[in-house]
């Protein structure tokens, strides 16, 4: 395609998106006018006291890391207007979603880095229970406080156990997805299961079955700390680009599975509610 081409097709883009001004919020607003992106991304990201500081620091830098990665950057670029824009929520109980870097645009290395000094200059923080519902409702509440038209939604979720508080996710889940938001999954599973603390052996194909949805959603599985760099990467440049899921490899592969390709038959999508029932009774 040439370059009047392009220019044409994005000018003709930008007169078909909406022109209605999106709704503020003080939680989320960092952007001071509407502007076209490619994608309008939120990261939600577990803090529950079932993530140890260690996994805490390394999910952390490794989102940091990954958005000033050229592979990422590439991405950004490659894309029909070059850039994107980003916020990142930690989550964890019904109650406990917090925004810690608002909406900004992302489009090149200079805001890349900006965002992820402002990510690392935020300290760690821990909450207790696991509310995926709660951290869906409250990122698709973001988009409505972005400030840009993104031709894409995308919330892309990880965590390291099912949803044991508030709202059943599945229902959340298909109200956020009525939206035309797409939701992927990173599914952490880092410890050997234990009914004590909780743990689902088959978390991936609980994300897959309860937690994402949309055109093109997929669960990364990532089973030791090692891999985390690489798995948050590698999902971006997927939601950057649009690209669809590889199909599913060996388990100890660093590989992005489709929304049908985890697992044989559907996952218990309240198991989290029962396993947090038969511990403590209520």
């Amino acid at each position: 395609m040439g370059a009047i081409a392009v220019r044409m097709l994005r000018a003709s883009i930008r007169m078909v998106l909406p022109l209605a001004a999106l709704a503020g919020s003080a939680a989320f607003a960092a952007q001071p006018a509407e502007t076209d992106v490619d994608l309008e991304l939120v990261l939600a990201v577990d803090i529950s006291y079932s993530m140890d500081t260690e996994e805490q620091q390394v999910q952390r830098e490794g989102y940091g890391a990954a958005i000033v990665s050229k592979p990422v950057l590439d991405a950004i670029r490659d894309g029909l207007l070059g850039r994107i824009a980003v916020t990142y929520v930690e989550w964890a109980g019904s109650e406990e979603q917090a925004t810690i870097v608002p909406w900004r645009i992302i489009d090149g290395p200079e805001s890349a880095q900006a965002f992820a000094a402002a990510l690392a200059a935020q300290p760690l923080r821990r909450a207790y229970r696991t509310s995926i519902s709660g951290a869906l409702a409250y990122s698709a509440r973001a988009f409505e406080a972005s400030g840009v038209r993104g031709l894409r939604q995308v919330i892309d979720v990880s965590g390291d156990g099912p949803n044991n508080q508030g709202e059943m996710v599945e229902r959340v889940r298909d109200e956020v997805l009525e939206r035309g938001v797409v939701i992927n999954g990173l599914p952490l599973m880092l410890k050997r299961p234990s009914s004590a603390m909780m743990d689902l052996g088959d978390l991936d194909a609980y994300y897959r079955d309860c937690v994402i949805g949309g055109p093109g959603a997929f669960v990364l599985p990532v089973r030791s700390v090692d891999q985390f760099p690489d798995a948050v990467r590698t999902k971006l440049v997927m939601e950057i680009a649009g690209l669809p899921p590889a199909a599913p490899a060996e388990p100890e592969t660093l590989t992005a599975v489709p929304a049908a390709g985890v697992a044989q038959g559907p996952s218990s999508c309240t198991v989290g509610e029962q396993l947090w029932r038969d511990r403590f009774g209520n």
